[in-house]
């Protein structure tokens, strides 16, 4: 196979994704081109650079060797290790360019390509059941399956540790990762087009999220959600109800006592920690545990603290001196159950055991834990935050907060009301799972349409026959057993004129939210914007025992798929900006009507 050129100049990655290269980016931002996580719904750039001797922009492809076209492509896994191609991108040059103070043309060709569609196509959601603690499993896990018989077919290598049908799993729909590769086609001596020889290395691997960043609101760089070496990340939402330093929110997020399903999900690139040891890469980074740090509160006076950790069995585990650590390289999705209800019945609940023997686990990282045996959520609790923490494995044995304090409030009103709260949970604008209790003013409802039908009456004057004359007079005389004759042929007295073929139907509610301020208010827009959205609701298919069986969803409540048809404002004090929500939605499933 030949050679762009002959091998004469050169093939580079120009404009891509995730870059360090300062001559390349130097006027485009560069130095923030090292942020390994990405908006599926912003543009993905690759381009691809080609440089010879006497080639500019706009120079002609006659000469044997010339570059005709890139073939990118496109790939995306789970798991790092099993990848799909999703499409291959033929490109040709791109449009030549002039400087508009000289007119000459950059030199060498460039062929650039944009698969933020072709990626976004790949994501969707993934939910969590309600009262799990997360996912079975971070790549096939949630509501769409998985390694477990939840939702699947069971296969016949159980044993082997393949319960489900291989060809019955959805992968998480909340992030992909994805990589590019190109080829070439070039001129032959007889000016056909043919493949070329020459390879390029793969560009730094990236991960997308289905997110959406409003382009006069939201930050594009996402930093500040990829759990990496160092503190200050953020969780998955956008709800203001987080603090950091000397910021501290006023929203508390309020969460019911009796609510199963509060959801906080991040995504981890790297599992240890310069700023455990705070001297850079030493033997002091490595991470033996990570956790939910959990601390509830008595007005402002901390009463207890412990951790959840169901994430953690999804963690990527290695060795270091013959100790059980968090993998440095995690590159996926997790994601916690922090509700009331779970955390005051989960036997999940852990505290990092105390040194020595913390960090000195040979048999597994879920050895780090101890049981947590103290008081969790009291009659007495009014709020409580929760931390992402890692646990250091050699000493000082540091239990270092690696997120922002995510701040909650316990609302202990009474829910004996005849219509119940509203529970809301949609894909928000980062992709992950939000959720929202609303309780004001609910309404039910039907809208009904009918689809109508014309026939001609039956002739009433023949229903039914005249035997003839008793006594002298004219009388009925069919008894009352047979007093419909045969001379009523066709005459069926209960059918129409009109009558109803079939009926439409949907069930429509609305709910009221409580007063909001500006932010909060700007946080539930999301849910009235996203395509996802569904509401707790009591089934007899949920209520029939499935907390008894550990592979099935652990409660008697399920996700009920809604749209939301409406949604208006209305402000309720001006001079301290507070509005409330009215927001309409009906059931994605239509209720069920006969046909006549």
């Amino acid at each position: 196979m030949a050679n762009v050129r002959g091998g004469i100049g050169s093939l580079s990655w120009g404009i891509v994704p995730v870059n360090w290269d300062s001559s390349n980016l130097a006027t485009m931002s560069w130095d923030y081109r090292n942020n390994f996580l990405k908006s599926a719904n912003d543009q993905l750039r690759y381009q691809v650079q080609w440089n010879a001797p006497g080639i500019n922009e706009g120079s002609p492809l006659t000469q044997e060797g010339d570059l005709i076209n890139v073939i990118f492509k496109v790939e995306t896994s789970v798991d790092g290790t099993h990848w799909n191609t999703i499409g291959k991108i033929k490109k040709s040059r791109d449009i030549a360019n002039k400087r508009f103070e000289t007119g000459t043309q950059p030199n060498g060709h460039r062929f650039t390509i944009d698969i933020s569609q072709l990626v976004s196509d790949q994501l969707s959601y993934s939910l969590c059941p309600i009262n799990k603690g997360t996912w079975q499993s971070n790549y096939y896990g949630g509501m769409n399956g998985g390694l477990t018989m939840q939702d699947n077919v069971i296969g016949s290598q159980m044993s082997a540790g393949n319960p489900i049908s291989n060809y019955n799993v959805s992968e998480n729909g909340t992030f992909r990762r994805v990589r590019v590769s190109a080829t070439f086609e070039i001129l032959d001596a007889d000016s056909q087009v043919i493949t070329a020889s020459d390879t390029l290395s793969y560009p730094p691997y990236l991960t997308v999220i289905n997110s959406v960043n409003q382009y006069e609101r939201d930050d594009v760089y996402y930093n500040k959600y990829n759990v990496d070496y160092r503190t200050g990340y953020e969780f998955l939402t956008r709800c203001p109800n987080l603090s950091y330093g000397s910021v501290v929110q006023d929203f508390k997020k309020p969460v019911r006592i009796d609510e199963q399903a509060e959801w906080l999900q991040f995504y981890m690139r790297i599992g240890w920690s310069f700023e455990i040891s705070g001297s850079g890469a030493t033997l002091n980074d490595k991470v033996c545990a990570m956790g939910i740090k959990i601390s509830t509160y008595i007005g402002d006076s901390l009463e207890n603290t412990f951790y959840l950790n169901d994430f953690q069995q999804n963690i990527i585990e290695s060795t270091f001196g013959g100790f059980s650590v968090v993998d440095n390289y995690q590159n996926q999705m997790f994601i916690q159950n922090i509700s009331p209800y779970y955390i005051n019945n989960t036997a999940a609940l852990k505290t990092p055991n105390s040194p020595p023997s913390i960090g000195r686990s040979t048999t597994g990282i879920a050895d780090n834990w101890s049981d947590y045996t103290g008081d969790k959520i009291t009659a007495n609790t009014t709020r409580y935050t929760a931390n992402l923490v890692k646990v250091s494995l050699y000493s000082p044995y540091v239990v270092l907060e690696v997120s922002h304090s995510y701040n909650y409030t316990i609302d202990r009103e009474s829910a004996n009301i005849p219509y119940g709260y509203v529970r809301f949970h949609w894909l928000n604008s980062l992709g992950a799972i939000d959720s929202y209790t609303a309780k004001r003013d609910v309404v039910e409802g039907l809208t009904i349409s009918r689809d109508v039908i014309e026939r001609k009456s039956g002739d009433r004057t023949w229903y039914q026959a005249n035997s003839g004359a008793v006594n002298g007079s004219e009388q009925n005389v069919n008894p009352n057993s047979s007093y419909i004759s045969d001379t009523m042929r066709g005459g069926d007295i209960y059918k129409g004129g009109r009558e109803v073929s079939s009926i439409n139907a949907d069930r429509v509610e609305s709910v009221y939210t409580e007063p909001l301020n500006k932010s909060v208010a700007k946080w539930l827009e999301e849910m009235i914007l996203s395509p996802n959205v569904w509401i707790e609701k009591d089934t007899d298919a949920t209520a029939r025992g499935n907390s008894s069986n550990p592979y099935l969803r652990p409660s008697t409540k399920g996700y009920i798929p809604v749209i939301i048809t409406n949604s208006d404002i209305e402000t309720v004090n001006q001079s301290e900006g507070l509005v409330k929500f009215n927001i309409e939605y009906t059931l994605a499933h239509k209720v069920q009507t006969q046909r006549n």
